[in-house]
C-alpha cells in the first residue's frame, strides 16, 4: 500500500506541495521499519553529487527508504527502490511505446505466462504458475517454486509483522489462518515441482492477479533472510532488473543493472539516487537528470520562452492527499463535527493561492483514471457559515464544548509548512477552534496512524494497482485490517463486498460509486487534492516513463550521448 507524506521523490509522486499530508507510494498504509534498514552503508563523503558521473549513468533525486524488505513496505519512498531490486510472479508494465500513456498492463515477471483460472467444485479457484527457466536471483541461483512458497509464507507469518499481507494475500486459501497462527503453512499454496506452483483462492475475484504485483508477493532468498534476519536487506539478493550496489545513508543509493535479468538486461547500467539537495538546483547544475518542479519554479518552467520549458512534462497520477478522521476519538466520533471541519477548509484558496493551481482539487476519493471515477461525486464543499452551524448542532454544542484537538503529520518536530498553517488558520477563523500540530518521524507516524493513536491526520494515498478495491475496500470496509479511521457503515460494507466479486463492469462501477458517495457523506476522509506530477527530464533521457503508480520502469530508460 502506498502511503505518501508530502515529500515527493523525483517525479515518483505528486508535486511537492501538500498539506503536510502526503508521502504517497505502493499500498497505502504506513511505515514498516524504523529507518535503520540502510543497506550496505559507508560513511558519507564530500564528493559533489556523490562522485564523478560514470558513462551510462542515470542520476535521480531520491528519498531515504524506510525499509527494503518487500514484505514490510507500505510507503512510496521505499517502494521506488524495492520494485527495481525485487520481483514476483507478475508485474504491471507501462506503455513503452507511448510515454504520454499512463495506463498499465498486467504482465508475467518470474512466471512464464499469466495463467487462466480453474474453477473448483467447492467454489475455490486455482491458478497454476510455471516459472521461467532463466529466472534467477542476483547471485545467479535459480528461482524455484519453493522460493515462491517460502516468500508467501513469510509475508503471511505473524512474526514478519506485515501490515498489508491480509489485504494483498488474503484471497489465498489459508492465508488468514496463517496470519492468525491457526496454521503453520498456507494450505492454498502448493509446490507441484521446481518450476510449477499452484495458488488457490477462496473465490473468483477480478483483482487477485493484480494484487500479486504488489511487493508483499515478491520473492526473497530464504537462505539470505534466515542467515541474517536482522540485516539481510543491507545487501538484498533480489530477482529484479537492478541490484543494490551502495547505500550511503543521507547521501546516495546506487543501483547496478542485473545483466542476466530474465526480461532483458537494462540499458542504463547505473542509476544513482542523490538523497539530499534541492532538486531543481541539482538539475540545473546537471547533477541529476530528472527532477520534480517545486511550486516556486512552476510558472517559470511553464513559460514557453524559458529554456527549461522544452524539458517540462506534466502527468496525472493515481494518487491523492486527504485528511483522515479517527471515528473512535472524540470529537470526531460525531459525523457533524467531521463535516464541520471539512467544510471549514477552502481547498480552492489553498490550490490557487499557495499551490498556484499545480494540483487539482479533489471532488472525490476515486481519482480520474479509475473506471468508477465520478465527476458528479461530491465531497463537502467549503461553507464557513454552514460549518459553524453544524458544529453548534453537534453533540458537543460548539467550539467551547470540544476537547483539545491535534492534527498529526509526518515531521521531525520542526515548524509546520505553509499548507498545514493554512489549515490551522481556517479552523481557527471559521470554527473558532484551536488545533495543535503533532509531528512524528515517518515510520512512527505510519505506525501510529495504523493503531488509531491520532484524532485526525494528514496523509496521501498512491494506488498500488488501478482498481477501486485498492482504496475503497482497503480503507473503508469495517473488517479491513487497513481501515485506519475505524469507519463502519453496514450499507457501505454490503456495497463494497458486492463490488469485489461483481463481474459485470457497469454494475461494479455503479456499486463503487454508491459506496463512495456514502463514504463522502460520512466523512471519515476528506479528500484534498489529486496527484499530478510536474517534472523536468533532460532531453538525452529517453523512455523515462511516468506511469499512474509505482512500477518498475528504469529498465526501459535509455541514455543518448551528451556533450
Amino acid at each position: 500500500m502506498n502511503r505518501v507524506l508530502l515529500a515527493i521523490m523525483g517525479v515518483m509522486a505528486a508535486l511537492i506541495v501538500a498539506v503536510g499530508v502526503v508521502i504517497v507510494v505502493v499500498v497505502a498504509t504506513g511505515g514498516g521499519g524504523d529507518g535503520g534498514d540502510n543497506g550496505p552503508q559507508t560513511d558519507a563523503t564530500d564528493e559533489p553529487g556523490g562522485g564523478q558521473r560514470a558513462e551510462g549513468e542515470l542520476r535521480l533525486g531520491g528519498g531515504e527508504p524506510i525499509t527494503l524488505d518487500p514484505h514490510l513496505t507500505q510507503d512510496v519512498s521505499s517502494a521506488v527502490y524495492i520494485v527495481e531490486i525485487f520481483g514476483g510472479l507478475l508485474t504491471l508494465e507501462p506503455n513503452v511505446q507511448d510515454p504520454n500513456d499512463s495506463t498499465l498492463q498486467l504482465k508475467p515477471d518470474l512466471a512464464e505466462a499469466i495463467p487462466e483460472p480453474v474453477q473448483n467444485p467447492d467454489g475455490t479457484v486455482t491458478y497454476t504458475f510455471t516459472l521461467r527457466e532463466n529466472a534467477t536471483f542476483h547471485d545467479r541461483t535459480p528461482v524455484l517454486a519453493g522460493d515462491v512458497k517460502y516468500s508467501l509464507e513469510r509475508a503471511a507469518d505473524p512474526a514478519t509483522q506485515s501490515l498489508v499481507a491480509e489485504f494483498f494475500l488474503g484471497d489465498i486459501v489459508g492465508v488468514k489462518e496463517k496470519l492468525r497462527e491457526q496454521a503453520d503453512e498456507i494450505s492454498g499454496v502448493r509446490v507441484v515441482n521446481d518450476r510449477t506452483i499452484e495458488i488457490t483462492i477462496e473465490r473468483a475475484t477480478p483483482t487477485f492477479l493484480q494484487k500479486l504485483t504488489y511487493p508483499t508477493a515478491f520473492v526473497v532468498d530464504q537462505g539470505e533472510v534466515e542467515s541474517n534476519p536482522e540485516n539481510w536487506t543491507r545487501n538484498p539478493n533480489g530477482t529484479g532488473p537492478y541490484e543494490l550496489d551502495e547505500w550511503v545513508f543521507g547521501e546516495r543509493i546506487v543501483l547496478q543493472a542485473n545483466e542476466r535479468y530474465h526480461l532483458g538486461a537494462p540499458s542504463v547500467k547505473t542509476v544513482r539516487f542523490l538523497l539530499s539537495g534541492e532538486g531543481i538546483t541539482l538539475y540545473e547544475a546537471r547533477d541529476i537528470d530528472v527532477t520534480s518542479v517545486p511550486v516556486t519554479d512552476l510558472t517559470r518552467v511553464q513559460d514557453p520562452n524559458d529554456p527549461l520549458n522544452d524539458e517540462y512534462v506534466s502527468r496525472e497520477r493515481l494518487g491523492m492527499d486527504y485528511i483522515g478522521f479517527n471515528i473512535g476519538a472524540p470529537p470526531f466520533d460525531d459525523p457533524l463535527v467531521r463535516r464541520a471541519f471539512a467544510m471549514a477548509i477552502d481547498r480552492e484558496q489553498i490550490a490557487s493561492g499557495l499551490f498556484e493551481d499545480a494540483v487539482p482539487v479533489a471532488n472525490s476519493i476515486l481519482m480520474p483514471g479509475l473506471a468508477a471515477y465520478n465527476e458528479a461525486a461530491q465531497a463537502p464543499a467549503f461553507d464557513a457559515a454552514g460549518a459553524l452551524q453544524l458544529l453548534e448542532q453537534s453533540t458537543y454544542g460548539g467550539a467551547e464544548g470540544l476537547p483539545p484537538i491535534s492534527y498529526a503529520e509526518s515531521g521531525a518536530g520542526g515548524t509546520a509548512g505553509e499548507s498545514t498553517a493554512l489549515l490551522i488558520e481556517m479552523w481557527r477563523d471559521n470554527l473558532g477552534v484551536e488545533v495543535e500540530i503533532e509531528q512524528a518521524e515517518s515510520a512512527t507516524f505510519f505506525q501510529d496512524v495504523n493503531e488509531g493513536r491520532y484524532q485526525m491526520f494528514g496523509l496521501g494515498w498512491f494506488m498500488d494497482y488501478p482498481d477501486e478495491e485498492n482504496i475503497l475496500n482497503i480503507h473503508f470496509d469495517s473488517e479491513s485490517p487497513n481501515n485506519d479511521t475505524g469507519y463502519s457503515n453496514p450499507q457501505v460494507d454490503t456495497l463494497l463486498r458486492q463490488a469485489l466479486t461483481e463481474t459485470d463492469p457497469a454494475r461494479r462501477i455503479d456499486l463503487y460509486r454508491q459506496a463512495e458517495q456514502q463514504i463522502l457523506d460520512d466523512v471519515p476522509w476528506f479528500p484534498l487534492f489529486f496527484a499530478r506530477t510536474h517534472a523536468l527530464i533532460k532531453p538525452y533521457v529517453k523512455n523515462y516513463l511516468v506511469p499512474a503508480t509505482i512500477v518498475p520502469r528504469l529498465r526501459f530508460v535509455t541514455l543518448e550521448p551528451t556533450d
